[in-house]
């Protein structure tokens, strides 16, 4: 069965904006969901075939009630692009609170999860079995930045969510991949060009990629045949410092 039905998180800017508007394009039913109700609706301009699904990924009960949604109007979910993600400025970790590090916990990885648990369960009950979850991981699920110790600790996490999901998901047809991107241009790389820390101590400026490389390739992973998976990808702008010393 070809695949045709999709749910972006954080679908209302960067990277998952990027990536809902190139499913759109090519015809996909594309749910939209994010906090921002505007910023869906200006993502999905207008497309029919655009479903906005309002939606704060860290609620469970709200999770699952846009799933629903979903289901209720297309009868299946084919694909998740579990996207939604939240940074915070660089700092040491006895300058980060308790509840910043648990503000982003809760979107990164129990957001993640709560999405994932979601769609699983569809993709599980629904004739024809099966779909895709295709994890939004970061370079940080590799190697950190400096000052970015709650960054890199929920993207650690993403890449086990991904290999528990992709064992789990085998007897069901649900097959789970992970996209590790690197300075994809958007607003949370903004200030790349114009430098930033490195692990020597110095500051830098760093190149960064058009996202549309990152929609386009997100598309290539969701459109595999039944059967394949993409497992893990990296994908980065070319000259960024990660291959390598600094």
């Amino acid at each position: 069965m070809k695949p045709e039905t999709i749910i972006i998180t954080g679908a209302g800017s960067g990277i998952g904006l990027a990536t809902a508007r190139r499913f759109l394009d090519v015809g996909w039913r594309v749910g939209l969901m994010g906090r921002r109700e505007e910023a869906l609706a200006n993502a999905a301009a207008g497309a029919a075939n655009a479903l906005i699904l309002p939606c704060d990924v860290s609620d469970s009960a709200a999770v699952d009630a846009g799933f629903a949604r979903a289901v209720e109007v297309w009868g299946r979910i084919d694909v998740l692009f579990n996207n939604a993600g939240l940074n915070m400025a660089p700092a040491t970790p006895d300058e980060i609170s308790p509840d910043d590090f648990r503000a982003i916990v809760d979107v990164n990885v129990n957001g993640m999860f709560f999405c994932a648990r979601a769609a699983f369960a569809q993709m599980r009950a629904q004739a024809p079995q099966g779909g895709r979850i295709i994890n939004n991981g970061s370079i940080s699920a590799h190697a950190p930045r400096p000052g970015s110790i709650a960054y890199t600790t929920t993207k650690h996490a993403v890449t086990g969510m991904t290999r528990s999901l992709s064992l789990d998901g085998r007897r069901w047809g649900i097959a789970c991949a992970q996209i590790d991107i690197g300075n994809a241009a958007s607003e949370m790389t903004a200030r790349m060009p114009d430098g930033v820390p490195q692990a020597d101590g110095s500051v830098r400026p760093e190149p960064v990629m058009d996202v549309s490389v990152v929609a386009d390739t997100v598309y290539r992973m969701a459109s595999l045949p039944e059967g394949a998976n993409m497992q893990f990808i990296t994908l980065m702008a070319t000259d960024m410092p990660f291959i390598g010393r600094g």
